[in-house]
């Protein structure tokens, strides 16, 4: 059943009906396992939360969320309502910071990534640039899906993304469905990320067959989405030894202390060149990434958001 955004924001409106609390309350609750758990999550009591979902559901005609003996479980419905709360609340949040914050006055700008660090050089030439009086600046280094929403939701003015053969077709999917535009900057061949000391450090190239025994390091994309929006090459592979993390700090240290590796574009280092005790080596299994920027469709950029998709530009190559 489709669930228009303007029939939720029309319900909003009506009083004593659906309000911007319950839609909060269906994205925790989704998130969540239980309703024990929401209902910790959002400080309210279970009963308070339960019956506040019961009144929403008889409001809508549907059934949001299955309850079992094991927890609570979205309802295919339930998950065409949930992507719907998601744009109300991105829309009311970033109204509540900007014109509702105590600090409304302050120049704001926000992005999101993956895990680049051309991408957040992008960004630090932008605050030196501009470095306003008072400011709120925000880079948000983070999953593959969240980078999407941010974007749509005008969260994040700027995204920064990517794509394999394998993810190209359900990413565009995404692009288009999010009424966002891409721009791509660069095509980068597969490399991987070893510590200094790691006994395959030093070769020109590795394959896949000789890194078995050893544990790879993953971005963690989110248990629905880990496949399909995964942003390392060969995402669709199956490594006898994986680890999943979702902080860059700790995958280095877990690379450095267990002798693993991660999968990637080559741009933490050059080839062969040591950054931060970590070295790349060139893969010989191809699986190119596809690297670009996201923007609104329609939305006029501020200032900041167009230096930095003019840095973003210097990188350009396609």
């Amino acid at each position: 059943m489709l669930f228009p955004v303007f029939r939720i924001k029309a319900l909003v409106l009506e009083e004593n009906k659906l309000t911007i609390n319950q839609l909060k309350y269906v994205i925790t609750i989704s998130k969540s396992s239980s309703m024990r758990e929401a209902a910790g999550s959002l400080f309210v009591s279970q009963p308070a939360l339960s019956a506040s979902i019961a009144e929403l559901e008889a409001e809508l005609g549907m059934v949001l969320f299955e309850r079992t003996n094991k927890g609570v479980r979205i309802t295919p419905e339930g998950k065409d309502f949930l992507e719907y709360a998601k744009k109300v609340i991105g829309q009311y949040s970033v109204l509540e910071e900007r014109y509702l914050s105590e600090d409304k006055h302050k120049e704001r700008f926000f992005v999101s990534t993956q895990h680049y660090t051309f991408a957040i050089k992008c960004f630090t030439k932008v605050v030196k640039a501009f470095d306003p009086e008072t400011y709120e600046f925000n880079i948000h280094e983070t999953r593959t899906g969240e980078v999407l929403e941010n974007v749509r939701d005008l969260k994040s003015e700027v995204g920064v993304v990517s794509f394999t053969g394998d993810t190209e077709k359900i990413l565009k999917k995404l692009i288009k469905e999010y009424q966002l535009e891409f721009v791509p900057l660069m095509t980068r061949e597969t490399y991987v990320y070893f510590w200094k000391n790691h006994p395959l450090a030093n070769r020109d190239s590795v394959s896949i067959e000789e890194l078995g025994e050893y544990p790879c390091v993953s971005f963690e994309q989110g248990s629905e989405n880990d496949f399909y929006l995964n942003e390392e090459a060969l995402g669709n592979y199956h490594f006898k030894k994986m680890i999943k993390s979702d902080d860059r700090a700790t995958s280095m240290e877990i690379i450095a202390e267990l002798g693993g590796y991660s999968i990637g574009s080559g741009m933490l280092s050059g080839q062969g060149q040591v950054l931060k005790g970590l070295i790349s080596v060139k893969l010989k299994e191809e699986d190119p990434l596809t690297i670009g920027y996201i923007t609104r469709k329609g939305h006029k950029l501020s200032s900041f958001a167009k230096a930095y998709v003019d840095e973003l530009n210097e990188y350009k190559e396609i």
